[in-house]
């Protein structure tokens, strides 16, 4: 069975990006007819010929007053071959900290570029934030390509552009496919109107990628709760499978350098023999061990219990985050209190170079800096997905967020 693929879209304002969206939607069948008939009756409203498909997607209302996306949107859709979750995020500049969420846990982006415009600014904004989230394909979808009376030769320079772009920043499996959102080409169904591109549509691609699912390396529980029956005497240590996969019978590593067997397996209330990455489980161990909800269990190599670690940090809040300030660090199920000890280098998102070295984190920065804890930590380099490796800095007593983190 093919897995979900958790898909990102990304683009500059006015490419299109949420009319592609739309028609994703709209061609694999996967909106109701009244919410058809509603966007359809809004685009008479507006004096539109015919149906705006981009109001599939922009649903809040300060978006589709001002015709531009602000927040992640979140769609789920399927098709024969797979199911898919989409994040749309917002083109604007000012909202890279929404791309960032948005591309965290992708397995793939699809970055639109307009086809009169070709690679810009944002376009090199989401291919470095893609690159610096180690995000596995990456998809450029040259839109509009109807208004160039799908000219070849401004596709082949525009893709010769996106393959420079793509080796400076170290991108391996990136496609480039011309399309029209407002006509359907090449989106679901190949065109007839590029003869001359002959590859597969984008929805193609989508359906056969490799998520890489369940072979993210070795076996990771960070224990979200524990569970207690006193009557059966039964201890099961509950969460969600952050990396690689675990079998009745494995020999798996707690803190404190002990080890200890699984003796039981359960989804959902039902025994099973085996589990693999995202699914939510509950182990027993064949002994009894004092874990509690933040702690790690982990097959093969276990990371190394550290109080200072490098990362990339994106300031997510809109108030600056100052180098020293006490937070509480959200690692995995952990929460433990924190700060920012430096801010070694704030990077250049168009270029992924470094440019100096901060006393504070603003909205929108990406930084390399240097996270201290209280109390240790097994932490480890980030993975693709967001899975291992990805932490959380949040305003102590109230909870919010203030700054997302890739352990480096």
């Amino acid at each position: 069975m093919t897995t979900a693929l958790r898909l990102c879209t990304a683009g500059s304002v006015d490419d299109g990006k949420s009319t592609f969206v739309g028609r994703l939607l709209h061609d694999t069948k996967n909106i109701l007819a009244d919410q058809y008939e509603a966007v359809a009756a809004t685009s008479a409203a507006r004096g539109q010929g015919a149906p705006d498909l981009s109001l599939l997607v922009d649903g809040l209302r300060a978006e589709r007053e001002q015709g531009i996306t602000i927040d992640v949107a979140y769609r789920y859709f399927a098709t024969d071959a797979r199911s898919f979750i989409l994040a749309d995020c917002p083109g604007h500049e000012q909202y890279t900290r929404n791309t960032v969420t948005g591309m965290s846990t992708a397995d793939a982006v699809v970055v639109l570029v307009d086809a009169r415009n070709g690679v810009v600014k944002q376009t090199k904004r989401h291919a470095t934030v893609a690159s610096l989230l180690g995000v596995r394909h990456v998809i450029v979808a040259v839109n509009k390509i109807d208004l160039l009376d799908y000219s070849e030769e401004a596709f082949r320079a525009i893709e010769a552009d996106v393959r420079a772009l793509a080796e400076r920043l170290s991108l391996d499996d990136v496609r480039v496919v011309p399309v029209s959102a407002l006509v359907g080409d090449n989106i679901v169904d190949r065109s007839k109107h590029t003869p001359w591109y002959g590859g597969p549509s984008v929805l193609e691609i989508l359906e056969d990628l490799d998520t890489g699912q369940g072979q993210a390396g070795d076996f990771r529980l960070p224990i979200d709760y524990v569970i207690r029956d006193a009557a059966t005497e039964y201890r099961g240590y509950a969460g969600r499978v952050a990396a690689g996969s675990v079998a009745v019978g494995d020999t798996v590593g707690l803190p404190g350098g002990r080890t200890a067997g699984v003796s039981r397996l359960t989804v959902a209330g039902e025994d099973v023999e085996s589990a693999t990455e995202g699914q939510s489980i509950a182990l027993s161990l064949d002994a009894e061990f004092d874990l509690a909800r933040g702690d790690l269990i982990s097959g093969g190599e276990r990371p190394e219990d550290v109080r200072r670690f490098p990362a990339v940090a994106v300031q997510l809040a809109d108030a600056p985050l100052a180098v020293g300030r006490v937070v509480e660090v959200r690692y995995g199920a952990a929460l433990v209190r924190g700060r920012i000890a430096s801010v070694d280098a704030l990077i250049d998102i168009e270029t992924g170079e470094p440019t100096g070295v901060a006393d504070s984190l603003s909205a929108n920065d990406v930084a390399e800096v240097t996270v201290e804890v209280a109390q240790p930590l097994p932490v480890e380099r980030y993975r693709v997905g967001g899975r291992v490796g990805a932490f959380l800095l949040v305003e102590p007593g109230t909870g919010d967020t203030l700054t997302a983190g890739l352990v480096r």
